[in-house]
């Protein structure tokens, strides 16, 4: 059976302050009511050793946001994956359009960031998705294949059971637009057959994989209930506990 997990992305938001009085709600909220599914958070790097203790007998496990593409070294500002998974955090989110667009990240130094995460101990949050062009070219299926053949699709059957999938359309991403549940199964399946091509059927049917893009309370028990459709990975909405325990109880 695959897992259903619902992980928050907080982005560049929330002083050190505000995450652990987030993280302290969630928990407690979560305590009062168990969750359906697995609860990740990921979190700025500042947060991450804070709200890794402040979580370790709780619902909730603890994801980076990023990690660097080299091991260690003459690096001024970056985080390595050994970095990351020495604060207790257990994934790290990889991929994410926004550090594809802004910080020129490529399918060679996601691979780089990925094996290294991996080696490291910790689970990989994959991100892919096209962009609004993309979609109306109807090239997404193409795009996301390609993201998926460049950065991770050279794992081991081994390796590749620490991958969550997370797919993204880019033009639904903080605009408030969300793919229809139909659209978003759509391409999850794809994704999953994709998988099947390269791991097997059994690998591609226990592989999670989320939905990403303006997913909220209210939309979430229509887009979970594709049989495709794994959980979700939730940007603006995360960054407040009643409307992240919104989309968490669309497992109930």
């Amino acid at each position: 059976m695959r897992k259903k997990i619902v992980a928050g992305n907080w982005k560049m938001n929330k002083t050190l302050q505000e995450g652990v009085a987030l993280a302290t709600e969630l928990k407690n909220m979560l305590a009062a009511e168990k969750p359906n599914c697995e609860v990740i958070i990921g979190t700025p790097f500042i947060h991450l050793a804070t709200v890794s203790e402040l979580l370790k007998d709780s619902v909730i496990k603890v994801s980076a946001e990023n990690c660097a593409n080299k091991e260690s070294g003459a690096y001024t500002g970056e985080v390595s994956a050994a970095m990351v998974k020495s604060t207790g955090a257990e994934y790290v989110i990889l991929g994410h359009s926004e550090r594809r667009e802004y910080y020129n990240e490529t399918p060679e130094i996601l691979k780089d960031k990925v094996d290294l995460a991996l080696a490291n101990g910790l689970k990989v949050i994959f991100c892919i998705g096209e962009s609004l062009a993309q979609r109306e070219a109807n090239e997404q299926e193409a795009v996301c294949k390609a993201e998926l053949q460049g950065s991770v699709f050279h794992l081991s059957a081994e390796q590749w059971k620490n991958i969550v999938i997370a797919y993204e359309p880019i033009w639904a991403i903080g605009t408030g637009k969300t793919a229809t549940a139909e659209q978003a199964e759509e391409i999850h399946a794809y994704i999953r057959k994709c998988v099947a091509e390269v791991y097997g059927a059994q690998a591609a049917d226990d592989t999670t994989i989320l939905y990403g893009g303006s997913c909220k309370a209210s939309n979430a028990p229509e887009l979970f209930g594709k049989p495709d459709i794994d959980g979700g990975l939730i940007g603006g909405a995360s960054l407040k506990a009643p409307d992240f325990k919104g989309i968490i109880d669309a497992w109930k």
